[in-house]
């Protein structure tokens, strides 16, 4: 392999060297025409492409001075090269479009569709006025503070939520390089906020002893059959709303005598199996009858889809029923801590609760089917007595 050219000139021999390109390395050449003139050049590869950048002629531009040059313009064009190879940074998004992509990345993890859809009008409420527009990394802990005093004394569960969403939004942005240093909507703000009483807000709830004249009093009712039926089947499982009207006849076990609640359906995300009580059998042999050809056990009167979720709010307002559909889990509890005498980790389960701690729920093997079936047929008894 030839040697690399380096210093190949001297400066005596400059003024001698006959027509044509001479190379002294690293890209310098010295260029003498026809006639005599001299010029240097050095040869750069700029864009992908060799080209070749003047240095000046001979004897104005001496080789010491033209090779100092041609190592400037080197330097000159690999900086330029590594600048273009760096990728574009990504644009600093606003708040209002850090919340909607913050959303839509949460929307498949949560197990009621309304989520997406009260974060998207708290946010919208509260910021869009303020910080809106505002890039996440010019966001300060006094626009958080802004926007919180005016709610903090009056509303304080809304204040309390809606900042925990700001700091989930600006956290999202941090991870995403966005913005750096401490959330502005962080815990420590709260030490600036004034000190207020919060009392816990409990789901209106009917006393157990007046569960089973409830269901007479639906039974009765005007309503669809199939929502009188899944209002039942519901307070039979202790389950959430949006758990029994998007139950799929594909979920129901007839030979276990079992429903299966799927992941992404549950609070917990994690599988149910709910044991059915003869009544619970009976609910669903009877909306069998009037919807087995479908998808859901429990279709809406017009679309073919699951019931609304109004469907149940609307039903107990008509019926005068003080309680909405999650008061009646409470109610089952409240029976199941008084009347039943299963154990506290079985009555949890029955509700589909996490028992215990994360670690006392790794060694938790069973779902305790077999036990929280007898006492999910003790509560149907009496809701049926």
């Amino acid at each position: 392999m030839p040697k690399r050219l380096h210093n190949a000139l001297n400066p005596k021999q400059i003024a001698t060297l006959p027509p044509g390109s001479h190379a002294d390395g690293r890209g310098l050449e010295l260029r003498v025409d026809a006639k005599g003139a001299r010029r240097w050049v050095v040869r750069l590869k700029v864009g992908g492409k060799m080209t070749a950048r003047g240095l000046g002629s001979y004897p104005n531009v001496s080789l010491a001075d033209a090779r100092k040059g041609a190592a400037a313009a080197v330097r000159d064009a690999k900086a330029v090269a590594a600048a273009a190879s760096e990728p574009e940074p990504e644009p600093v998004p606003t708040f209002d479009e850090a919340a909607r992509m913050l959303i839509e990345a949460r929307r498949p993890t949560w197990s009621n569709p309304k989520h997406a859809q009260q974060w998207r009008n708290t946010l919208y409420a509260y910021c869009h006025e303020q910080i809106g527009d505002k890039p996440v990394d010019q966001i300060t802990t006094a626009d958080v503070a802004n926007i919180l005093d005016p709610i903090w004394t009056e509303k304080t569960e809304t204040a309390s939520r809606l900042r925990q969403r700001m700091e989930a939004v600006l956290d999202w942005a941090a991870a995403r390089g966005h913005r750096s240093g401490l959330n502005p909507a962080g815990k420590h703000i709260l030490k600036a906020m004034p000190n207020v009483k919060r009392l816990r807000a409990h789901h209106r709830a009917l006393p157990y002893r007046d569960v089973p004249a409830t269901i007479h009093k639906v039974r009765l009712s005007n309503a669809r059959p199939l929502t009188r039926l899944c209002f039942e089947l519901l307070v039979l499982t202790a389950s959430r709303s949006g758990e029994v009207r998007l139950a799929e006849w594909s979920e129901i076990d007839w030979e276990s005598r079992t429903w299966t609640v799927p992941a992404e359906r549950m609070k917990a995300r994690r599988e149910h199996r709910v044991p059915l009580s003869e009544q619970g059998v009976a609910v669903l042999r009877d909306a069998w009858s009037l919807s087995g050809d479908g998808r859901y056990v429990f279709p809406g009167p017009r679309s073919g889809g699951p019931l609304s979720d109004m469907a149940f709010t609307q039903l107990l307002r008509r019926e005068n029923v003080g309680a909405v559909p999650h008061g009646f889990r409470s109610s089952f509890r409240d029976w199941a801590a008084e009347q039943s005498g299963a154990g506290w980790a079985v009555c949890e389960s029955a509700l589909a609760h996490t028992v215990g701690n994360s670690v006392e729920a790794s060694y938790m093997r069973s779902d305790l089917l077999d036990q929280r079936r007898r006492l999910m047929q003790g509560w149907a008894d009496f809701c049926a007595g």
